[in-house]
């Protein structure tokens, strides 16, 4: 497993699709070591610290096996690094095998995965796709954000190194897929809301869907 890119970006005002906001999503590439601290690389910055940001969400990964994916469904490559809004773009390390909780460790940081990405409208407008949000949700292909439990520094080209793996062994698949695209597997949802390394507004979320189905 490995590191490809570490990347960041600042706020731009955006106008598309009779709607001007500000995002962070655009970002690029960077050279040498950066900073990862507990509210995320250092020099990157988030528009929507609702759904972005903070302790819990402070890095997100994406992996390059994705990008693969999305290049062949899409019939492009003009993808660059940074392209879906992650700040850590990895090779070997997939949703389908992290587990919320699972511990990485790359050059001085210590990150836990804490959820899922959710996509919104601007990963759309960013890929100039109508719809992608939702395309991109139901390919179960969404990264993920973790916490970082000890700063350091990181850089493209080190290797990441599982620390520790979630007992649980829950992945991320699984539970955005309870979540989002099989709300029937009550089962899943259950054992994902008692995840302690679980994100807060994700258990919220389940808790929510657990209640109506009661």
């Amino acid at each position: 497993m490995m590191l490809l890119s570490v990347n960041f970006g600042r706020l731009r005002t955006i106008a598309a699709n009779g709607r001007q906001y500000q995002t962070g999503i655009y970002k690029s590439a960077q050279m040498g070591q950066v900073w990862l601290g507990q509210l995320g690389a250092q020099g990157d910055a988030q528009a929507d610290l609702n759904v972005h940001g903070g302790p819990h969400r402070a890095v997100y990964c994406y992996a390059q096996e994705n990008y693969n994916y999305w290049a062949a469904q899409l019939g492009r490559r003009d993808f660059r690094y940074g392209q879906f809004g992650e700040n850590l773009t990895t090779l070997g390390i997939l949703e389908s095998r992290v587990c919320i909780g699972d511990i990485y460790r790359i050059g001085g940081a210590l990150i836990q995965v804490s959820q899922p990405r959710v996509p919104c409208y601007k990963l759309a407008d960013k890929m100039g796709i109508e719809g992608f949000a939702k395309t991109f949700l139901a390919a179960n292909r969404p990264g993920f954000y973790a916490r970082v439990l000890q700063e350091g520094r990181v850089e493209a080209g080190e290797p990441i190194m599982l620390a520790e793996r979630d007992p649980a062994r829950l992945t991320v698949t699984q539970v955005n897929a309870a979540l989002y695209l099989d709300q029937s597997d009550r089962a899943t949802a259950r054992r994902a809301m008692r995840l302690a390394a679980l994100s807060p507004g994700w258990r919220a979320s389940f808790e929510k869907l657990l209640s109506a189905s009661a």
